[in-house]
């Protein structure tokens, strides 16, 4: 018997998934490529495959705004933000995308590395579930199975969202994943729910019906501390910190002009990554776009990072996530590398 159609798009979702995490795992631009070329190797590691929110590094890979800047930066994939800033901290990368509270836990263990920027400066994280089993507010999580990765952020971060909810967090099963697999796993019902960002709600939608994909967004309830974050090591700081600087300039010159020009900032991520499902893309892409369109940015550019927003975030994390030790607000961050990229008047 032929599983319904939805799960079926969600199980082609999966397949392109794992295709593109297996055979599209590291990306360089062809000019780096010529000996002529005078760039430094730089490498970043993001924290999945290549989604929406990863778009902007392709376009200024394309565009060769990192280039000149003097690198040659390849972007690998990652299975997560824990797989991701363990790269950083071990030198297999020299910057990576990860979410805060995974940094934040990273640091309480012993992990020499900062975050140098921010991507999205509200919270995407969230909780899916099927409207045959609504997981609406934090108390009808418990006695409930949710699946991630062991490395996925929300996971690491579920304690203190738990905590600040009045829950136990041990009410909560927690199931190993792939972070590819979430979608066609709670289509097949082998969940109750799985922890993603807001911005993949296009994609449970196809899989699960219009109405059929209930968010628990945790901002509502809450928990918005700073989430995906640029992340380096402190020795890659002391030895690189004109690359570090170059990068964040291009990487953000990137997300302006995904901003401003939508429509040819995804062919050329298509060009650069022909498995992608550009609807899905392009919803993905505008949710985290409003995640980053803030005061705080229009004030100070793309990527910057409020003292007072990163203190908070560290007091959820020291409060409620059980840290291996409590960590100093204003020893886990740097503005010393921020460029000043401007949040653009107009978004397409």
């Amino acid at each position: 018997m032929k599983a319904p159609v939805r799960v079926r798009s969600a199980l082609r979702w999966l397949a392109l998934a794992t295709a593109s995490a297996a055979s599209m795992m590291l990306w360089q631009p062809a000019a780096a490529q010529s000996p002529a070329a005078k760039t430094e190797p730089f490498k970043l590691a993001i924290n999945w495959f290549p989604v929406g929110d990863h778009g902007a590094y392709f376009v200024a890979l394309d565009k060769g705004y990192f280039s000149n800047n003097g690198l040659n930066v390849t972007i690998e994939n990652s299975k997560g933000s824990g797989e991701s800033v363990t790269k950083a901290d071990t030198g297999r990368a020299d910057i990576a995308i990860s979410d805060t509270a995974t940094v934040l836990a990273a640091i309480a263990r012993g992990a020499n590395v900062k975050i140098v920027g921010m991507i999205f400066d509200d919270t995407p994280q969230n909780i899916f579930s099927r409207k045959d089993m609504p997981l609406r507010e934090p108390k009808d999580l418990v006695g409930k199975t949710i699946g991630a990765p062991p490395g996925d952020s929300q996971r690491m971060a579920w304690p203190a969202f738990a905590r600040k909810n009045g829950i136990d967090p041990a009410s909560v099963t927690w199931v190993n994943i792939e972070p590819s697999a979430k979608i066609a796993a709670l289509a097949a019902k082998r969940f109750d729910g799985v922890a993603d960002l807001m911005t993949a709600l296009s994609k449970y939608k196809e899989a699960l019906g219009d109405d059929g994909a209930i968010v628990m967004p945790w901002a509502k309830f809450g928990f918005n501390m700073y989430s995906m974050a640029f992340v380096a090591s402190e020795k890659t700081l002391a030895e690189k910190p004109e690359a570090v600087r170059g990068f964040l300039k291009a990487a953000y010159q990137g997300w302006h002009d995904v901003m401003v020009d939508r429509e040819p900032s995804i062919a050329i991520f298509k060009k650069r990554i022909p498995e992608l499902d550009v609807p899905y893309i392009r919803d993905n892409m505008a949710m985290g776009i409003e995640l980053m369109r803030t005061q705080r940015y229009k004030d100070h550019g793309i990527g910057w990072i409020d003292e007072a927003k990163m203190c908070e975030s560290v007091d959820i994390a020291n409060n409620y996530m059980g840290l291996a030790r409590k960590v100093d607000c204003k020893s886990i961050y740097t503005t010393e590398f921020l460029p000043k990229v401007d949040l653009p008047l107009t978004v397409k």
